[in-house]
């Protein structure tokens, strides 16, 4: 990239322009994709087209100096989640829906559901954990205060998540095959 900008700064043209530039190009055409993403018809182009959007969202972490975020979103957003969703499309893409009834049924007994567990989640992290109202001025973490913090403190919750999502990948391929028989 700096041999692109002494190159340009060469012929004239500023480096403020060019990164500019380079930012309103990255921002419109993640703007054009997220549009993309909203009114595509056919789920597999949208979760493809998402991939693009939070490629171009990295993108503009690192114009805003934030490697670790940009680095990221490509892991896991990008890397993990994308993929988990395009996976998951393909799997249930010969699902029958049903009937209206029976999906209006499923559906209230999974929002019940999943309100009871936000509900639940909501008050023991209330009663668990205490909040803290504002960061002091000044502190910074530095990148290896992070990791260290990611690795100690934080390592069994990251594995847990890991298992459940581990789970669900196991259970979408577990009902993905018994459908086929």
């Amino acid at each position: 990239m700096s041999g692109l900008i002494q190159l340009l700064n060469s012929h004239g043209i500023p480096q403020d322009f060019v990164i500019k530039a380079a930012f309103y190009f990255i921002a419109a055409l993640t703007l054009l994709f997220a549009l993309f993403v909203v009114l595509s018809r056919h789920i597999f182009r949208a979760a493809v087209y998402l991939a693009v959007v939070l490629t171009g969202i990295a993108a503009v972490y690192l114009f805003l100096d934030a490697e670790f975020l940009a680095v990221v979103q490509v892991l896991i957003y990008v890397g993990a989640i994308v993929v988990l969703f395009i996976f998951t499309v393909m799997l249930t893409a010969d699902i029958d829906s049903g009937t209206f009834v029976g999906t209006l049924r499923r559906m209230s007994v999974a929002a019940v559901a999943s309100l009871a567990i936000f509900f639940i989640l909501f008050k023991v992290i209330n009663m668990v954990t205490a909040w803290k109202t504002a960061v002091p001025a000044g502190a910074s973490i530095s990148l290896s205060q992070l990791g260290k913090s990611l690795m100690t403190g934080y390592a069994l919750p990251f594995e847990v998540i890991s298992l459940i999502s581990l789970a669900a990948l196991v259970g979408a391929l577990v009902i993905g095959k018994a459908e086929k028989r």
